[in-house]
């Protein structure tokens, strides 16, 4: 039974979202995929088709780049959540300058509100060289505080690496 609260991170293109998928599939309940990212541009447009394309029919596609924590209070009990990713959503947040303590604050009360077991995606940004820029170096420290805060809340943590996930924290259901 897949618990509560589930944490999947990983680098990009690691496999970690078809492995968060397999994990709500296999609840058996009603799949809802809330999705943070935005189609600014025609090769983001094009990635979140492929996704639609490759997740197939039987999801709930909830668009919601800013607002989570609200839209998981909403949820009903009998569904299991995807939310992916948590990496796009941090994304939105710096860049629409919304408080970062107050929306991280309103994720975390909606993560407790939400009555289904979700399954969250994120990606590990702190295993590569300091980047160059300000605001780059802010959205990776503020990335790896938010993973660290969400993995301590969650019942299960998953590291995916080259598809193959290494359970970090609780058990696999």
């Amino acid at each position: 039974m897949l618990p509560g609260l589930s944490l999947v991170i990983g680098g990009a293109a690691s496999g970690k979202s078809d492995f968060a998928e397999s994990l709500v599939k296999g609840t058996g309940r009603s799949l809802v995929y809330l999705a943070t990212a935005q189609a600014h541009d025609a090769e983001m447009r094009a990635k979140l088709k492929r996704h639609r394309e490759q997740r197939g029919e039987g999801w709930r596609t909830i668009e919601e780049p800013l607002d989570v924590g609200r839209m998981l209070a909403t949820i009903s009990g009998d569904t299991a959540v995807l939310l992916d990713c948590l990496t796009m959503w941090l994304s939105n947040q710096i860049l629409a300058e919304k408080p970062l303590e107050e929306a991280e604050a309103e994720l975390m009360a909606g993560f407790a509100l939400c009555p289904a077991p979700v399954v969250i995606v994120t990606n590990e940004v702190g295993m590569s060289v300091v980047p160059e820029n300000a605001l780059a170096r802010q959205f990776r420290d503020a990335q790896g505080r938010l993973n660290q805060k969400v993995a301590t809340k969650a019942d299960l943590v998953v590291n995916v690496i080259a598809g193959l996930p290494q359970v970090l924290k609780g058990t696999l259901p």
